[in-house]
């Protein structure tokens, strides 16, 4: 099969388009031949080598397609349904994966939008878990307009929860289809968060890693009442918990997903896509940050 790799940490520069042989799912686990799969900043912290330093790496967390492989002990899916979901290997962005964690696609999402949901929906659900966010919870969500910012806030909105998502003002009325409170991020925005909820709120999510975390501190109560999953040096500074996948993930977050999207309750914003071959000037692009939405590659 041919999937991406790199065999040296650099620039986009050093990802390839190789020659692998095709994975076989393990127990619990299913095959699918990929249609699209979703790219994430952990994509392109991989291939500098923030995160590991073994070589050669291959690249994807999470992918949609049809399964055509099914491993002992899985239940409910068949050969051919089309499913999304999340590889345990991080090797998505390939003509064929390995799913650990998948959902039925719902018939309103196409395979683009599908691959784009698993990474944002489960972070979004596993820190969302971990403040405890409730019906009747006040949660800000600071980056609420990216990928796992706009998850987290109609997420929250399902549960019951008041949310005030920053954002530049260009997406307060998305914001404001999606359930929550726009408010403007950057100098004073402790200020317009205060003029529409006086007492603070009862937690904060960062989102957007943009140096805030003093902010959210004061304006939630306490360190203990926010969370960042882009700013691990200002966690440290300021005691506030910093979530990663390791304690333990909200995989269930696709399932509900899905059923939201069927629904009509949920949606992601796609920025951009890109043939499997241009990955490299898909990672590009996304270091620019100059797309907003999702970009996802298309294997197919």
């Amino acid at each position: 099969m041919k999937a991406v790799q790199f065999s040296r940490f650099g620039g986009p520069e050093v990802l390839e388009i190789i020659d692998l042989p095709d994975p076989r799912p393990r127990a619990a686990e299913i095959r699918i031949r990929v249609r699209a799969a979703g790219i994430n900043a952990g994509d392109w912290k991989k291939r500098q080598g923030l995160l590991d330093e073994e070589l050669p790496q291959t690249l994807g967390y999470e992918a949609a397609g049809i399964v055509d492989e099914i491993g002992d002990d899985v239940r409910g899916v068949a050969v051919g349904d089309r499913v999304f979901g999340a590889s345990p290997y991080g090797a998505a962005q390939a003509e064929l994966t390995v799913l650990s964690h998948w959902a039925p696609i719902p018939s309103s999402l196409d395979y683009v939008r599908a691959a784009a949901i698993p990474v944002a929906a489960e972070t979004a659900a596993r820190s969302l878990d971990q403040l405890g966010v409730t019906a009747g919870s006040t949660v800000l969500v600071n980056g609420a307009s990216g990928s796992v910012g706009s998850a987290a806030v109609q997420l929250a909105v399902q549960r019951g929860a008041r949310v005030i998502g920053t954002a530049s003002p260009g997406m307060h009325e998305t914001l404001r289809s999606l359930g929550a409170e726009p408010v403007a991020y950057g100098e004073g925005m402790g200020g317009r968060v205060r003029a529409i909820t006086p007492s603070g709120v009862d937690c904060a999510l960062d989102v957007a890693g943009s140096g805030v975390l003093p902010e959210l501190v004061e304006l939630a109560g306490a360190p203990e009442r926010v969370i960042t999953v882009a700013d691990f040096l200002g966690a440290q500074r300021t005691g506030v918990r910093f979530s990663r996948g390791d304690s333990g993930r909200a995989t269930y977050a696709l399932g509900q997903v899905a059923r939201m999207a069927e629904a009509g309750r949920f949606s992601i914003r796609i920025g951009r896509t890109f043939p499997l071959a241009e990955v490299a000037q898909a990672h590009r692009v996304g270091q620019a940050g100059t797309v907003r939405g999702k970009l996802v590659l298309l294997v197919d």
